[in-house]
């Protein structure tokens, strides 16, 4: 039986677990498990960990890409560990990757490294532009905390929405988020 698994990390992605789930049944998964979690919140993949005991011995478990799989290689090690004990295997779409062969093995755990490879030295490039520009002035991150007896005093002095978070430095949302909270219009 395949079974295929569709996730994205946030709820707003609605086109694209639709589109997951829409190839998967065309792959032929009889049975699809479906989430909207981050894939580093490993506990909360309720959907992941449900699809890993339903798969049985001689089960294919289908993914469209690695990264709605796992984000690390040991997670994915983790989970190939499951599957290969159930006796099933595991097909990556995009990648062409099938466990069930020793080079679908081998590629799986490539690639998976590579990937984990990748995303490190993003986040690390990340880190170091945002340094870069703290040092530079140009990132000064989000206020801590906004007084709201400020906006208050500011919207009342008849200050528009926008006037005020650009003096304060704020996004504009946050502006209707505290005037709201405030009971102000």
């Amino acid at each position: 039986m395949l079974v295929g698994y569709a996730r994205t990390s946030t709820l707003d992605q609605k086109a694209s677990i639709e589109g997951q789930v829409r190839d998967l049944i065309d792959l032929g998964c009889e049975k699809v498990f479906k989430e909207q979690v981050s894939s580093v919140d490993v506990k909360n993949r309720d959907q992941l960990a449900f699809a890993l005991d339903f798969i049985r011995e001689g089960d294919t478990l289908v993914v469209t890409k690695l990264d709605r799989l796992a984000r690390s290689t040991a997670h994915l090690v983790d989970i190939m560990q499951t599957i290969e004990t159930k006796k099933a295997g595991l097909r990556i779409v995009d990648l062409g990757i099938d466990t069930g062969t020793a080079t679908g093995r081998l590629m799986l755990n490539v690639v998976s490294a590579i990937a984990q490879f990748e995303r490190e030295i993003m986040l690390e490039r990340q880190r170091e532009g945002i340094e870069k520009a703290r040092r530079e002035g140009k990132y000064k991150g989000r206020p801590t905390e906004i007084d709201p007896d400020k906006v208050r005093a500011m919207k009342d002095a008849g200050k528009s929405p926008t006037t005020i978070a650009k003096e304060l430095g704020i996004a504009r949302s946050s502006v209707y988020r505290v005037l709201e909270s405030l009971g102000a219009d």
